[in-house]
């Protein structure tokens, strides 16, 4: 098992990181274009480095009827529902994990669209046997439970132009994730496809996606480590480059969120390289985070519904400062890479600080303690890209052990490096299981 020490000799946070390409932002537009028959690397720019996306891409490109998405979960759902407007039969598997990850309520969805759709194991989980649609007459009305993940919603509707009378998408329940949905609504318009919401109800049109070129956004999940890292650290004079102002991304809340933490952040342009104030060109912005001078709430609470991706990270800080935090809007989180709400149980109990679920029902946690040590602590990332990254600002205050950091390839292959030249020592070490 490969084992990362990770320190860093002071509590000072400086200087420039140029942040890859959105993940979820990519994998959107890589279906779009392969749905407009094109090859999508000649019309983006920025594509995503992250694991996630150069196996989508991958599988996109291939030939042959067996597709492998490991454990990339968004490539997985998307694929199920590009794989089933493609001529002949497929077979989409995954890793170990994968097959633990719920797929019945998109293969529902597209069965009722007229995809013939088999699991070869285990009812309702991959792998999956993909048949064409043989859609009906008018437009398609499918009914999804809203609640399990936006993904299902996203992938019917990256198809939905494609179906000869168009979609009418109906989420039912609670909707979870809802800026991904909008993310991929802005997507598809900016490839020429009509979709809107008509109150509670997505209509999209038939028709076709017309290739543009396209420059991805820097990806605000990742962002948000270096917001936790600006909220541990004693001063802070650090630029994120590549974000744009108005963002698609849910997760860009971040900004508005560390506020409470005490974190200021100058958004400037960047024109021929130079930092500027004012419009934002293709190269997006450039994000100036310092300390305000604000000292952080002394309780925290926040509904991470829209933006389950980035509660992780928000833990690690209320952990760190010793802020107590309420964290409701969770429901996402027990189904992700892993259980993510008992690996924060785990994990922050070894810095002695607890994650607790609260009697309201809600997916509400509580976290309560202030992280310390006399021990290294060594903690474990369940094959969970965030878990890695989310522990990582605890280095701020004394050198920990992270297991397994290459996970980090899933969605910022280059965090580490990025790590060493903001001033961390990362150590590498090769140790037996």
């Amino acid at each position: 098992m490969e084992l990362l020490r990770l320190s860093k000799p002071d509590r000072l946070l400086g200087g420039d990181i140029v942040l890859d390409g959105s993940k979820s932002i990519s994998n959107r537009a890589l279906i779009v274009l392969s749905l407009a028959g094109v090859d999508p690397a000649g019309w983006l720019s920025r594509l995503s480095t992250s694991k996630d996306t150069t196996t989508l891409y991958r599988l996109l490109m291939q030939s042959g009827d067996y597709y492998d998405a490991g454990d990339a979960g968004t490539t997985f759902r998307f694929l199920t529902a590009f794989l089933s407007l493609q001529p002949g039969v497929q077979v989409l598997t995954g890793s170990a994990r994968m097959r633990e990850r719920p797929i019945g309520g998109l293969v529902e969805a597209l069965r009722g669209l007229g995809a013939d759709i088999d699991y070869l194991e285990k009812e309702g989980y991959p792998p999956l046997r993909i048949g064409a649609i043989k859609p009906g007459q008018g437009r398609a009305t499918v009914r999804i439970h809203a609640g399990t993940s936006s993904q299902f919603l996203s992938a019917l509707l990256l198809i939905g132009p494609y179906l000869p009378g168009g979609l009418e998408l109906i989420p039912e329940g609670r909707l979870v994730s809802r800026p991904y949905l909008e993310m991929t609504l802005q997507l598809m318009r900016f490839f020429s496809a009509e979709a809107e919401w008509q109150n509670d109800t997505v209509i999209v049109a038939p028709g076709r996606y017309r290739p543009r070129h396209f420059t991805v956004e820097a990806d605000w999940s990742a962002a948000s480590y270096w917001y936790a890292m600006a909220a541990l650290a004693d001063d802070v004079d650090l630029r994120l480059h590549g974000l744009f102002g108005d963002s698609w991304q849910g997760d860009s809340v971040v900004m508005k969120m560390m506020q409470q933490f005490g974190i200021q952040t100058t958004v400037s342009g960047v024109s021929n390289g130079n930092i500027v104030e004012g419009p934002i060109g293709s190269e997006g912005e450039v994000l100036h985070l310092k300390k305000s001078g604000i000292a952080p709430v002394t309780h925290f609470q926040w509904d991470f519904t829209d933006c389950p991706d980035i509660a992780q990270t928000i833990a690690v800080i209320c952990a760190g400062l010793g802020v107590p935090g309420l964290f409701s809007g969770l429901e996402t989180l027990f189904i992700k890479e892993t259980d993510r709400v008992l690996a924060l149980q785990t994990e922050l109990a070894k810095v002695g600080v607890s994650f607790r679920e609260q009697p309201d029902g809600n997916a509400a946690f509580m976290v309560q303690g202030k992280a310390g040590w006399e021990k290294t602590p060594r903690f474990a990332t369940y094959n969970d890209h965030r878990m890695a990254m989310a522990f990582a600002p605890l280095a701020l205050f004394g050198p920990i052990n992270i297991e397994k950091p290459s996970v980090v390839v899933k969605s910022y292959p280059a965090f580490w490096e990025h790590l060493g030249k903001a001033g961390f020592d990362c150590e590498m070490h090769p140790e037996s299981d």
